[in-house]
């Protein structure tokens, strides 16, 4: 192993001072020492796409995925491959899939962000009608506007498409393409395991040669990131308080880096110790405040401190944070989550609200107002009563008798419904349910409603009543009855059913038949249905 490591550190020296027919040596030595090293595989893409060589790099970067599916890195090595390859669309994939196993890879976010910025290229978004009021709007272009450099810049990539490929490694124009197709810029650039990422460039410009800054430690800043570097690895390991060390440890190096303190809150939050999380955050957002960080960082944090709000179950709290994190930068999923909790707020209020005893008070103020004539100022006290007990089924039928008399039917019937939902023994739920179903003109359903409320207590008068008024409505005109049936699709259907005709021919010979035929609950219904027409009565 310790061969293998010579010539790796061999072939990253030559691959950093542009020697990369040297490096793809030393690699290939060191492969045919480990052949199971993804690293080596890696490290080798990178000098194969620095060499012009896109093909091996590409074979290269799918043996380190193959090797390693589970490690962004190979996906970047792949991508950018694919990019040089000019397969746009397949290295956009690689990007993506890196990204399911690694999202805050800056590797991948950044290559993802040129290939989709070259695949777009095509319709020039610099032509856009609304440029300017786009750029005005947002805050990563409004100042640039300012500048007269900047503007000229626009004015080439407006008029000289051809030219934009080539700029794209100019900072201002990144930002402006992501601005015009809703792109985030989010993208922290760092570097691992002795690699330094490549974007994929058009194939026509020479890659470039670059340092790594993991390896150069000299400033504070370098040796922050590298602590930084270190933190993310025992995180993922689930050593949060090594991790807590690194972070730390960067933060003391570089204090005004937002991300340090995001990265210690984020340690906090696994460790399920919310009120340090909430106040590293709070920290964050203060740092990142002072030294103008980027506004989606901040809306990271604020997020942060929601969801640790949102763990402590309280909710009213994670939804101003959610709120303070959409007004800096929006996406889905904050829209998602603020939709989840208003609902919990709203359930969370509405159980709170309940309170049988003032709803029964409720109830008793509907009552004398429905006896006085005023059913207007019933339904409100009935409705509020509802709210605070939502369980009793009496609430539903006194709104419903209210309903009636307004001759609102529809809301009546709704009523009625839920009533019976509750509790479908309510006798006095069906009862009303067949009133309203009169006042509709609907005798047949109307008699079945009856029909319940007898099965569940024969001798009811009022159900008697109700029964015997449908059953003579159908008698007095049995042929607007027919013809109103007969207009029915699904009657004529049931009629068309030569199986249907059969039982029914059976029934008038034989009305003992009827027992066993309502076994069958197709045939049931369909028989129901029937009754509640009119076209059949059962003595």
């Amino acid at each position: 192993m310790d061969q293998v490591n010579e010539l790796k550190q061999k072939g990253n020296s030559a691959l950093q001072e542009g020697r990369y027919e040297e490096a793809i040596k030393h690699y290939t030595e060191a492969i045919a020492l480990d052949t199971s090293n993804h690293v080596l595989y890696s490290n080798r893409s990178a000098a194969y796409a620095k060499a012009g060589k896109y093909e091996q790099a590409l074979k290269d970067a799918e043996k380190t995925v193959s090797l390693k599916p589970d490690w962004g890195k190979g996906y970047s090595r792949m991508g950018s491959a694919l990019a040089y390859l000019g397969r746009l669309h397949a290295s956009v994939e690689a990007y993506e899939t890196g990204l399911k196993y690694d999202p805050d890879n800056p590797q991948l976010q950044s290559g993802l962000a040129e290939v989709k910025a070259q695949l777009l290229m095509a319709n020039n978004p610099f032509n856009r009608p609304d440029l300017f009021v786009k750029l005005a709007s947002d805050p990563r272009t409004k100042n640039l506007l300012q500048d007269p450099q900047y503007l000229k810049l626009l004015d080439t990539l407006r008029n000289s498409p051809e030219a934009t490929p080539q700029m794209l490694t100019d900072k201002r124009v990144l930002t402006t393409l992501a601005v015009l197709i809703g792109m985030d810029t989010d993208v922290e650039m760092r570097s691992s395991e002795n690699e330094q990422s490549e974007s994929p460039k058009p194939k026509q410009e020479p890659p470039k040669p670059q340092k790594k800054e993991e390896e150069d430690l000299s400033t504070p800043k370098k040796q922050a990131q590298h602590e930084k570097q270190l933190g993310n690895e025992a995180y993922k390991q689930k050593k949060f308080e090594l991790a807590l060390e690194h972070y730390n440890k960067a933060v003391e190096l570089d204090p005004t880096e937002i991300i340090y303190l995001l990265n210690i809150a984020a340690v906090y939050f696994e460790q399920k110790e919310y009120e340090k999380c909430i106040s590293q955050c709070e920290m964050a957002i203060e740092v990142g405040r002072e030294n103008r960080a980027d506004f989606k960082l901040i809306a990271k944090a604020f997020t942060r401190i929601g969801h640790a709000y949102k763990k402590m179950g309280n909710w009213k709290q994670a939804k101003i944070y959610y709120e303070k994190s959409m007004s800096e930068h929006r996406t889905p999923e904050i829209k998602t989550l603020l939709s989840d909790i208003d609902k919990i707020i709203k359930e969370e209020e509405r159980k709170a609200y309940i309170d049988p005893e003032k709803a029964e008070e409720e109830k008793e103020l509907g009552n004398q107002k429905y006896k006085e004539g005023d059913y207007p100022a019933a339904i409100k006290h009935y409705s509020e009563a509802i709210k605070r007990n939502p369980d009793d089924p009496k609430y539903y039928s006194n709104r419903a008798a209210c309903y009636t008399k307004l001759a609102a039917f529809d809301l009546g019937l709704k009523d009625c419904e839920k009533c019976l939902e509750i509790d479908p023994k309510f006798i006095k739920g069906w009862i009303r349910k067949g009133k309203i179903l009169q006042g509709m003109q609907q005798q047949g359903k109307a008699l079945t409603a009856y029909q319940k409320a007898l099965e569940l207590d024969p001798s009811n008068s009022e159900a008697l009543e109700g029964y015997r008024s449908c059953a003579v409505s159908f008698s007095s005109n049995p042929e607007e009855v027919k013809k109103r049936a007969m207009a029915d699709p699904e009657v004529q259907s049931i009629l068309r059913d030569p199986a249907m005709r059969l039982i029914l021919e059976q029934m008038q010979r034989d009305p003992r038949a009827l027992q066993d035929h309502l076994k069958n609950k197709d045939v049931a219904a369909k028989l129901q249905k029937l009754l509640e027409s009119g076209l059949i009565a059962i003595q």
